[in-house]
């Protein structure tokens, strides 16, 4: 038991036709073999009776010509076979007395003046009547199948009948039924594998349009899972699309929620900052500060509900390459006076399995930041990397400025944490754009780049169209 817990547990990773054909060629195998075995020995013991059969009818004939000649020399007769008469031919009949002499001993000529030997053991008790059956060794070291018979001519005497011929024809019989039974059993092993193959790959067809059902909701190909199924199944794909729709109305639900909170939570900041218009300058700029990173707070958490919302929405995608060109196009304008080129290699077909905004708002993030530190140039590139079924999406970008050392890189991601006051913002656009790749199971990553300043590296969730 304990030996096959491995194999068990290779087992439970693999898919339910592997399985399947596992367990069915193991027992079509475990079948057969036992049917083949218990044939085989069925046609030796057919095979053997046969041949005892033939046996026991050479050894009437020998008892009726002993009847016929008596207590006399007259010769026995050849029992019908001329097999008898050739020396060492492998067929040998004996005709003695219990405990007789060997001049009383009368034999085929085949046997060429040897003895046969006794079916009964030494010290076993011979009863007259009975007909043995068993093997032994010819004169020449060849195996005999025999038989033994005891007769009681009365005022006669005892006598023991023994005939025997070559175990071989048995065995050869046996050998060439195993052959045919091992390529009929073979066909039919072959035969059967392909129609269980066949059968899972019926019986299973629901399964899979199940799961390219899924599959195109994932790819925003599908709201739904369409078809009609088998009653085994068709509860589960009912399920699946009352959760679909039911994550639909709550996502729904969540996206309203954040929306009026963000309306409730920045109207009165505005009010705060209009009042303090009417406060004496020092208040009034201490309120705006105060307000400003308020405000820039909700935003962010807002931002996260928002995306915690939607990172889970099944069947969103969305077109890389139109965003980032938008994006591309904005902050090349931006950032005019430094004469700056974001240059693209996205490839066609690129998709990100997310919402549109929060794409914009990560890539939006990591452009901006690379176009404040760039000499005058931006490189943003993407690519789909596949593992088995799953696919995922990176965006690299890049710029030429002075990049940053490799103990500050992990710093900057953290939250508030800026690497020049001097520039513009908050210090929330990396950590933010490193939180919404969390929330998608993705990873911002910061490394030098090739082109001489700081490379970006995110991997989100994606496809190819």
């Amino acid at each position: 038991m304990i030996r096959g817990l491995p194999v068990l547990k290779r087992l439970a990773g693999r898919s339910i036709a592997v399985r399947l054909a596992v367990s069915a060629g193991f027992w079509s195998f475990a079948i057969l073999l036992i049917a083949g075995v218990t044939l085989s020995a069925l046609y030796r013991e057919t095979t053997e009776q046969s041949f005892d059969q033939r046996l026991f009818v050479y050894a009437n004939n020998l008892a009726a010509d002993l009847v016929a000649a008596g207590d006399t020399d007259e010769e026995l007769g050849s029992v019908g076979d001329p097999r008898f008469e050739l020396p060492l031919s492998g067929w040998y009949w004996q005709v003695t007395r219990p405990g007789g002499s060997p001049k009383e001993t009368r034999s085929s000529k085949s046997l060429f003046g040897a003895a046969l030997p006794s079916l009964v053991a030494p010290g076993q008790e011979r009863r007259f009547g009975e007909i043995r059956r068993g093997y032994g060794l010819a004169p020449d070291d060849r195996r005999l199948r025999m038989i033994e018979r005891d007769i009681d001519l009365g005022e006669d005497g005892r006598y023991i009948i023994r005939v025997g011929g070559p175990a071989d024809e048995i065995g050869d019989a046996v050998h060439t039924f195993r052959l045919a039974l091992l390529t009929t059993f073979g066909l039919l092993g072959l035969a059967l594998g392909f129609t269980a193959l066949l059968q899972i790959r019926f019986g299973l067809l629901p399964l899979a349009n199940l799961r390219a059902g899924l599959g195109a909701i994932r790819r925003g190909e599908a709201e739904r899972i369409p078809g009609e199924y088998p009653q085994d199944i068709a509860p589960l794909a009912s399920e699946l699309n009352l959760l679909l729709e039911s994550n639909r109305e709550i996502l729904e639900r969540a996206r309203t929620q954040v929306g009026n909170l963000a309306h409730a939570l920045k109207t009165p900041l505005s009010v705060m900052l209009n009042e303090a218009e009417s406060a004496p300058p020092e208040i009034a700029a201490r309120i705006r500060e105060q307000a400003a990173i308020m405000r820039d707070q909700v935003n962010y958490y807002l931002d996260r509900a928002r995306a915690a919302a939607l990172a889970g929405t099944l069947g969103t995608m969305t077109d890389v390459e139109p965003v980032i060109a938008g994006l591309a196009r904005t902050f090349a304008k931006i950032y005019r006076d430094k004469d700056l080129a974001v240059d693209l290699a996205i490839p066609a077909g690129a998709r990100f399995r997310g919402e549109k905004q929060d794409l914009e708002e990560m890539a939006g993030n990591l452009i901006d930041n690379a176009s404040k530190w760039a000499k005058g140039r931006v490189l943003v590139s993407a690519e789909i990397r596949r593992d088995g079924d799953r696919s995922s999406l990176r965006l690299l970008i890049e710029d030429d400025g002075p990049g940053l050392p490799d103990e500050a890189r992990a710093e900057m991601l953290k939250r508030g944490r800026r690497l020049d006051e001097t520039k513009p913002g908050s210090g929330l656009g990396l950590s933010i754009v490193s939180d919404l790749a969390a929330l998608y199971r993705g990873s911002l990553t910061l490394e030098a780049a090739p082109i001489g300043g700081l490379r970006a590296v995110l991997d989100l969730p994606g496809d190819a169209a």
